[in-house]
């Protein structure tokens, strides 16, 4: 059977062999939980502690700013709910932007039913937020900031470290959702001069159904899961430990890879952008080349449905999703392209290519084939109606 090539690593990673190693153990022999006070639960709760030091060496954190959770959508609630439950300040206004992940925009949107006010502020043509709105939607009631690290489907970087020195200059609380950036780039929380951050381990080679939360020192957050003691009494339950111990893996392995993402994973990007663009005619790049992820390619191809191009590539072995998201069995059209200013056809003839520290040249030479093939077999069949409505649900 024909090896497929999977370039949809910004919805997950496959797990890497040298972290499985590593969990493994703790779901065979070190079974114990970690609240136990004898010695299988002390050797549970060794391993627990033990995958601090890498993931906060990762963010540049302290190990006591760190709070498990089971991902990145328990993060950004964690971080939204609380800082709005907290009542470090008087006020119920959040600021966020438009191109969010759906985690944060429907938590805005709880948010709102219980009082809040939000303001989404714009982003430019190539995707990018303006500090400037930032601060113009600021008011004396503004009490969070939530603008996150890299656009999931763009992989367009935002401007986080303006945007964190608006929020120290007004005592605002800032939140960033760091799930796509995480391991693809450098990131410190100090520099960044985030109050809060997101994270999660499939997006990085771990498993799924772990991830964390970054809390500055200081920083007001009530507990968000009731019962025992864990995490600093902030997030009760037994902790996912074997999974955990794979997210401290993962982090691991990311931060030494790191230089290896801004060189070679994003040579290869650039190859396959590249190449693409001198076989296939009406090929455009969605979003900033200068500020994005070396992981992402975003592409908008003239006269192509994204979704049949999406079915045509996986017959073809090829994984890729698409700037339209299928939810509730309707097609619609992506937010983040939208709100981009882009037009509706250039949307929905958008594909995202995304890489990961795995892929090969071969596979990038052979997807770009394969590729060069679908397009012009649909293409021929004629042009696709325009799709119209609003993105919702959790598709990363």
């Amino acid at each position: 059977m024909k090896a497929r090539i999977y370039l949809d690593n910004s919805a997950t990673t496959r797990v890497d062999e040298r972290v499985i190693d590593a969990l493994l153990p703790l779901m065979l022999e070190g079974y114990g939980n970690p609240s136990s006070i004898h010695t299988f639960g002390q050797l549970a709760r060794a391993a627990l502690e033990e995958s601090r030091p890498p993931l906060a060496g990762l963010l540049g954190a302290d190990t006591r700013e760190l709070i498990f959770t089971s991902g990145g959508t328990e993060s950004d609630n964690a971080g939204l709910w609380g800082v709005f439950r907290s009542g470090y300040r008087p006020g119920n206004h959040i600021i966020t932007s438009k191109i969010e992940h759906p985690a944060i925009l429907a938590t805005c949107r709880a948010l709102q039913a219980q009082g809040a006010e939000v303001t989404q502020v714009p982003v430019d043509r190539l995707g990018r937020v303006d500090p400037g709105d930032i601060a113009a939607a600021i008011t004396d009631r503004t009490i969070l900031i939530s603008v996150m690290h890299a656009n999931n489907e763009t992989g367009v970087i935002q401007p986080l470290e303006e945007v964190g020195g608006i929020a120290r200059e007004h005592g605002i609380v800032l939140h960033t959702d760091a799930v796509q950036s995480l391991g693809k780039v450098p990131v410190d929380v100090r520099m960044l001069g985030v109050d809060f951050l997101s994270l999660s381990a499939h997006k990085m080679h771990g498993p799924k159904g772990v991830g964390a939360l970054y809390v500055r020192k200081g920083a007001k957050l009530p507990p968000f899961m009731t019962g025992g003691s864990q995490e600093r009494k902030r997030r009760a339950g037994t902790e996912n430990v074997p999974g955990i111990v794979g997210l401290g893996t993962a982090a691991r392995l990311a931060r030494e890879r790191l230089g290896d993402m801004g060189s070679r994973v994003a040579g290869l990007r650039d190859r396959f952008e590249s190449a693409v663009q001198s076989r296939i005619d009406g090929v455009s790049v969605n979003g900033s080349r200068e500020h994005r992820l070396p992981t992402v390619s975003n592409l908008s191809f003239e006269r192509l449905e994204g979704e049949a191009a999406v079915i045509a590539l996986d017959l073809e072995g090829v994984a890729v999703s698409t700037g339209s998201a299928c939810s509730s069995g309707s097609l619609e059209p992506s937010h983040v392209l939208t709100a981009m200013g882009l037009r509706p056809e250039v949307v929905q003839g958008s594909l995202r290519f995304s890489l990961s520290w795995h892929t090969t040249e071969q596979e990038i030479d052979e997807a770009v084939d394969i590729l060069a093939r679908v397009v012009a077999r649909l293409r021929s069949r004629g042009r696709p109606a325009v799709v119209q409505g609003s993105q919702e649900g959790r598709v990363s």
